[in-house]
């Protein structure tokens, strides 16, 4: 059973031990307070504030602290101490944390010879020099034909059609006129016009012999090689200017291929091309450019370009689809950097500059010639200087705004809290807010404490 003497010294030791503690947290407190004054007021001295910025709005900026037009609070941009500073309008600064989480990759401008690979497509041809027409010199119908398909093999010599035409008729009685008048003028003359009508020696003097004439010719191949654009059967009507066949040969090939008109002035006569098609796979043809037409396609806006390649095996048939890379002409060194590190615009090329402790910059940069791997830089750049080739394009949306980049900063981004005193609700869409996924317990409205006061004074 507790006494009056006991309860009484139970409450003073309870007094006595409240009181230490409130004595030791109010020290504690005081000694806190200083040294974070103390901290701050060290910090204050070496950065000053240049401006305070709008965390989402760049360009909005003030001399004083203050609240954006959303309601956040106005970052400050620190001289003297900002690393970005130094490096002149631009130029940002980011943490080590984050360039590592960016992923960021640099690499050097260097001096290096450039020998860019044009890869494009074409299409087999034949050799266009070594491609006969046979056109018929008089009227006729073809009586007989001996070569039925394009892509026949023929010999020089071979015979293609027989061809019935009144006006051979007349050329060959002229010459039997002429040989029994025995007149050697004539003779000679009606010779002439057989051979210009293409009739075959061996014909004429068989006629000179026999003295019989044909009711119709045969003409022959005048070269090996396979038929193309067969254009006649048995039966056909033909007149001069008519094509009836062609025949090509197969040991050289021509490949058409187009490519883009700024290449044009880098492709030359004789530079070896490489070339593979996807029903060979495998198979590589070794060429080199026969000719640059010097005119561009109006529609396309592409250049073509002619290229040989020897065909032994007639593997290569006319029309097939064939891939080509060009090897163009080597520069002496030149300063290049990786292509993946230029940023193309539509009036601007640029690189982000690595310049160390987390700093970078966008700079414009003259482009050159670009091959497989690397890109001629002609202006805007020296040896020695790191480029960004990763995360460059996140760095450089930065740089072109001359932001201050305090929002990469997830560690700034976590102390900035939104006032939301100085927005008028009354104005706002809320109809495309998810409400089920905000916490409403953190937000802090001025209506609402409005609200309750009235609710209170009632």
């Amino acid at each position: 059973m507790n006494t009056p003497r006991t309860t009484h010294t139970s409450l003073i030791i309870t007094l006595l031990a409240a009181a230490g503690a409130a004595f030791a947290a109010f020290y504690l407190a005081e000694l806190g307070t200083s040294r974070f004054s103390d901290q701050h007021q060290s910090t204050d001295e070496e950065r000053q504030p240049a401006y305070w910025v709008a965390p989402m709005d760049p360009n909005y900026r003030r001399d004083q602290p203050g609240k954006s037009p959303m309601g956040m609070d106005l970052v400050p941009v620190y001289t003297g101490n900002d690393p970005s500073n130094t490096a002149g309008p631009g130029a940002i600064w980011i943490s080590p944390e984050v360039v590592n989480n960016l992923g960021v990759r640099t690499a050097t401008a260097e001096l290096r010879s450039l020998q860019p690979t044009i890869i494009t497509v074409g299409y087999v041809q034949y050799d266009e020099d070594q491609l006969t027409h046979v056109h018929p010199r008089v009227e006729g119908w073809v009586e007989k034909l001996y070569v039925k398909t394009d892509g026949d093999r023929v010999e020089k010599g071979q015979p293609l059609y027989a061809l019935y035409s009144p006006e051979l008729v007349n050329a060959q009685e002229e010459l039997v006129f002429a040989l029994n008048r025995n007149n050697p003028r004539l003779i000679s003359a009606a010779e002439n016009r057989l051979q210009a009508l293409q009739i075959d020696a061996a014909i004429i003097g068989e006629l000179r012999r026999s003295q019989q004439v044909r009711r119709s010719l045969t003409f022959y191949s005048p070269r090996s090689g396979v038929i193309d654009n067969l254009n006649i059967r048995e039966g056909s009507f033909v007149r001069p200017g008519t094509t009836l066949v062609s025949v090509g040969t197969l040991d050289d090939v021509w490949v058409q291929a187009e490519i883009f008109e700024s290449q044009a002035p880098l492709v030359k006569v004789g530079q070896p091309v490489t070339m593979t098609l996807d029903y060979l796979a495998g198979k590589r043809w070794l060429g080199e450019v026969d000719y640059v037409y010097p005119t561009l396609d109006p529609q396309t806006r592409t250049a073509r370009v002619r290229l040989r390649f020897d065909n032994p095996q007639a593997l290569l048939k006319p029309n097939m689809f064939a891939k080509v890379a060009i090897q163009t002409s080597a520069d002496p060194d030149v300063l290049v950097i990786p292509k993946e590190a230029v940023i193309r615009l539509g009036d601007q090329d640029r690189v982000v500059l690595a310049l160390g402790e987390g700093r970078f910059k966008s700079v414009a940069v003259a482009l050159g010639r670009i091959d497989g791997a690397f890109a001629e830089i002609r202006g805007g750049l020296s040896v020695g200087e790191r480029v960004v080739t990763s995360a460059h394009f996140l760095l450089d949306s930065e740089s072109s705004k001359t932001s201050d980049f305090k929002r990469m900063n997830h560690a700034s981004m976590k102390d900035t809290k939104m006032d939301h005193s100085t927005m008028d609700h009354s104005t706002m869409d809320h109809s495309t807010m998810n409400h089920s996924t905000m916490d409403h317990s953190t937000m802090k409205n001025e209506q609402s404490k409005d609200h309750e006061l009235e609710n209170g004074h009632d």
